[in-house]
């Protein structure tokens, strides 16, 4: 008798401790919450509110340069403006984003005309969305995330047809949560550029991220452009200065 009811207990541990194994390996994985990583990928590249100091730089086929220096303010998710400081034809120019609208100020023209995101106001590979760039997550929803041994791969998607590039696939470092690559690609599929951040620099007041931004397309062989960044700091800013009247004193806030 006791033998039996021995047998009968150990039968029903195996059965309890079979079905526990069951729930484990039904359980789903654990998931990556793209959208959040993408929110502190921003945080982390930038304050929400900024000045800024870089250089841009076209390299043609044949070695030669052109490089310009701009001096830019962000406040909150879609204001930007820029101020060209450096060459000295294109001084004192400047540009505003105000969401997917953009506009060019030129002294000796006066007013400020239209421009669209996939025009360039400096030439070279970078448009102008790639130099007024507003936050990824204010631009793109995160449609698909998988992990690799040291990085994320992030698929987004543009939350309006106004966006540059329909589609970029983002790759993020898991330690920093810094990008590593963007590849950017129309809607029809069509990749347009890849973007390779490189040079993890200390800008001060807990930011550190890539100084260096470079960027090749397969529809401009030979041609580079790269984006050197010299400094980022939060700042107050008034939303005067995102405003097409004060585009022409953009050069006050220095």
């Amino acid at each position: 008798m006791r033998c039996a009811m021995s047998e009968r207990g150990l039968e029903n541990k195996m059965r309890r401790l079979t079905f526990l194994l069951c729930l484990l390996l039904a359980a789903p994985a654990f998931a990556i919450d793209g959208t959040a990583l993408l929110k502190q990928l921003d945080r982390k590249m930038e304050p929400e509110t900024y000045e800024m100091v870089r250089k841009l730089v076209n390299i043609e086929p044949d070695g030669s340069r052109k490089e310009f220096v701009l001096y830019s303010v962000k406040k909150g998710k879609d204001k930007i403006a820029a101020l060209f400081l450096d060459p000295a034809s294109e001084r004192d120019r400047s540009t505003l984003r105000l969401g997917e609208n953009m506009w060019l100020y030129i002294p000796n023209v006066g007013k400020p005309v239209r421009i669209t995101s996939l025009q360039s106001v400096t030439g070279g590979i970078f448009n102008n969305a790639d130099i007024l760039a507003l936050e990824f997550s204010t631009e793109y929803t995160v449609e698909k995330t998988t992990e690799e041994a040291t990085t994320y791969t992030l698929s987004l998607k543009a939350r309006t047809g106004d966006v540059a590039y329909d589609r970029l696939t983002m790759k993020v470092d898991k330690k920093t949560t810094l990008p590593v690559s963007i590849e950017c690609f129309a809607a029809s599929g069509l990749l347009i550029k890849t973007l390779t951040y490189k040079d993890t620099k200390d800008f001060g007041g807990g930011l550190k991220r890539p100084a260096t931004l470079e960027t090749e397309s397969p529809l401009h062989k030979g041609y580079k452009s790269l984006m050197l960044y010299g400094s980022i700091k939060a700042r107050k800013l008034p939303d005067e200065a995102f405003t097409l009247e004060y585009l022409p004193r953009l050069k006050e806030l220095r």
